[in-house]
């Protein structure tokens, strides 16, 4: 029996430096939980370092939270809430700054808007204090948005939203970028169906109040409170300009057509050239075949040597007049034509 007793006996005391070492842990926690009204137990301050949750910061929110009076949320959900990867302190800090603005948001709502990847903090923040949102962008490198009239004029346009934050649609509503695209397309629709861009200038705040109906906030996590011009400027004349770059697209082409026109003419030149030089060969070719045939002729008998030599004298009559008519031409066919041929002394007898 002496070896179980002293067994017993060691065991007992670990136990007891146990217990001791723990209760020395978390005895000014639990103490500080007892003081401030939110008591916690020691066996969840073990369960929190056996589980490997902070348990000083557990405990700090928890006392918040009672401090505020927020005794709806118990220190179970907290240490879920950190269990999961969400960031408890943020939470319980929105929880605190919407009960004291009278914003509705439970905790459950909080949870999850923190575990979505949302600040939840800064979206109470942004639902007390509204943010301003520029439109465009200037970190984009655009410094207005451009839209041009019906009568051809731009108009360059720089804009403020004002928007507050919508808890109830934080987790899963579109960011500020969504936001920013829809008043832009808003804007240039607007402007775009303008008649004049006097008339933008005149009233700017048309702009606003047409887009601010568009209803551009739904679906978003945001909710648009006002839309303000902040500048309005006269930009190019783009009507004008794409006119003239009509004009001169309209005019390239008729050069290109005229250009065709033209070397279709010129095909059709050479190829009439072509013809004629044919035709002339061809008339070449049958002059040649007339002294061929007159030799022919004269040596069958059938042409006499009178004949022949009638004939050459009416040639050069012929040529005689025509130079008496057009000296030039007659030179020419003066110096072209053949020599008139002399006649024997005794005249052949056909």
């Amino acid at each position: 029996m002496g070896p179980i007793i002293t067994l017993l006996c060691i065991l007992a005391i670990l136990v007891g430096i146990v217990f001791l070492f723990v209760f020395m842990m978390y005895f000014g926690i639990w103490m500080q939980a007892k003081a401030s009204g939110a008591g916690v137990s020691l066996f969840s301050l073990m369960g929190m370092f056996f589980r490997k949750v902070n348990s000083m910061l557990i405990v700090r929110c928890y006392i918040k939270l009672h401090k505020a009076g927020l005794s709806n949320v118990g220190i179970d959900e907290l240490e879920s809430h950190a269990m999961a990867g969400g960031n408890v302190e943020n939470v319980v800090d929105a929880l605190i700054a919407a009960n004291k603005a009278n914003i509705q948001l439970s905790f459950k709502q909080a949870s999850a808007i923190d575990l979505a990847g949302r600040n939840v903090l800064e979206a109470v923040r942004m639902s007390v204090n509204p943010k301003v949102i520029d439109c465009p962008d200037q970190s984009q490198g655009r410094k207005t948005i451009d839209a041009v009239s019906k009568d051809g004029i731009q108009v360059k346009a720089k804009v403020r939203v004002t928007v507050r934050a919508n808890l109830d649609r934080l987790v899963g509503g579109a960011t500020e970028e969504t936001i920013v695209a829809r008043v832009g397309e808003g804007i240039v629709t607007t402007i775009g169906s303008s008649e004049t861009y006097t008339a933008v200038l005149e009233n700017p705040d048309s702009i606003s109040n047409t887009v601010l109906k568009k209803s551009l906030d739904s679906g978003t996590a945001f909710e648009i409170l006002s839309i303000d011009i902040a500048d309005v400027d006269v930009g190019e004349n783009i009507g004008s300009r794409l006119q003239a770059d009509q004009a001169q697209a309209d005019m390239r082409v008729a050069e290109a057509k005229a250009e065709m026109r033209r070397a279709a003419a010129v095909a059709a030149e050479q190829e009439m050239r072509a013809k004629v030089q044919e035709m002339q060969a061809k008339v070449i070719e049958a002059q040649a075949q007339v002294p061929l045939a007159m030799a022919q002729a004269l040596q069958s008998g059938k042409l006499g040597v009178m004949d022949y030599y009638r004939l050459e004298n009416l040639k050069a009559d012929t040529e005689m007049r025509q130079k008496l008519v057009d000296p030039m031409q007659g030179g020419e066919a003066e110096s072209a034509a053949p020599k008139k041929p002399v006649p024997p002394s005794t005249p052949h007898q056909g």
